[in-house]
């Protein structure tokens, strides 16, 4: 287990943000983050995944650990489910699309989302209808200051629309290093209305689509729509989808009646945040190497050599223009350092 200093993170974030961390260590075993974990109170360590949903506005003075263990097990399995324990490094695409192709359901609308698994649940993240919590049966935790093991079901979690308990009061307390879904492996409960899944389908002429072919069409949607981080530095959706009250959404549907959105209950509707960037008029925007993709306004990208504050500036404007025009207040979905 080295210690780098002075290591840049440049490739350890999708933003492609270039700022240096004090301190860098990969850990491959919990053994070797609990190792870690005791040279050092929370408060000097930053987690590290994926770096998709991280974007960095200056130099990191502590040290940064990258979370990297891997592994899937089987914990139980039924003649019409199985429940894999998945350890919190894996890819999350790669994860979703190996049950795919294994036949085990749930999670297919989650494809292409970028990640690793072990910040899905931190997330609660979503698409197209499915939140990871609808598979999610339980993570398991180290505390970064006891290095007490432990356990937290479903319910103990806390979930709603991009949140949990690990962004509320279980904040920088605890890693997650393993989380277990249960998904089935027969009469997979299909969600295909969400979004343009449907419309996609019908033009491959598949009525009867499995799996699999819900997979292929999302991913075929996304990149339609979506930069690859490969290519242009991004972290997929920006800003949550905002949650407004049927009065206000009223309001609004009488000078703008073509507004799209979701019914979350008897008293919420969702709105898409896209369209209301759209509205604003920063689709395709640019500033320097800091913009919106012109073919998706939710997303914010690194044209090349943008900075954290550049990029975070660009939201801060279009945050200030959507509060003006519709009274909403959009929120980052990304966490800012």
């Amino acid at each position: 287990m080295e210690v780098h200093k002075n290591y840049s993170l440049k490739n350890y974030n999708t933003f492609g943000i270039a700022v240096d961390a004090k301190q860098f260590v990969e850990v491959t075993t919990t053994e070797n983050l609990k190792e870690v974990l005791q040279q050092a109170y929370a408060s000097e360590i930053l987690l590290l995944g994926g770096g998709s949903n991280v974007l960095f506005t200056k130099n990191v003075d502590v040290t940064v650990v990258h979370l990297n263990l891997k592994g899937k097990t089987i914990v139980e399995e039924t003649a019409d489910s199985i429940t894999i324990e998945v350890a919190a490094g894996e890819n999350w695409h790669n994860f979703v699309r190996w049950c795919v192709e294994n036949n085990y359901g749930g999670l297919e609308n989650l494809s292409l989302i970028p990640g690793n698994v072990g910040t899905a649940p931190i997330q609660n993240i979503g698409a197209y209808g499915v939140e990871q919590q609808d598979c999610f049966v339980l993570c398991k935790l180290i505390n970064k200051q006891t290095l007490e093991e432990s356990v937290l079901k479903k319910e103990a979690c806390n979930f709603g629309y991009r949140n949990s308990i690990f962004k509320q009061e279980a904040k920088n307390l605890y890693v997650i290093t393993h989380v277990q879904y249960k998904l089935t492996k027969k009469a997979h409960r299909l969600h295909t209305t969400y979004g343009a899944i449907d419309k996609e389908l019908l033009t491959q002429n598949i009525s009867s689509p499995s799996i699999l072919d819900i997979s292929d069409v999302i991913i075929k949607i996304r990149q339609s729509k979506l930069p690859d981080p490969k290519k242009i530095g991004n972290s997929g959706s920006f800003f949550k989808n905002p949650i407004i009250e049927v009065s206000k959404f009223k309001t609004l549907q009488v000078t703008h009646p073509e507004i799209p959105h979701y019914i979350v209950d008897e008293t919420k509707v969702k709105l898409p945040a896209g369209w209301l960037i759209e509205q604003a008029g920063f689709k395709g925007y640019r500033k320097g190497d800091a913009g919106v993709h012109p073919k998706q306004a939710l997303v914010l990208v690194n044209y090349g050599a943008a900075t954290g504050n550049e990029i975070l500036a660009l939201a801060k404007t279009i945050q200030a223009s959507i509060a003006k025009k519709f009274s909403i207040a959009l929120e980052p979905e990304v966490n800012i350092f």
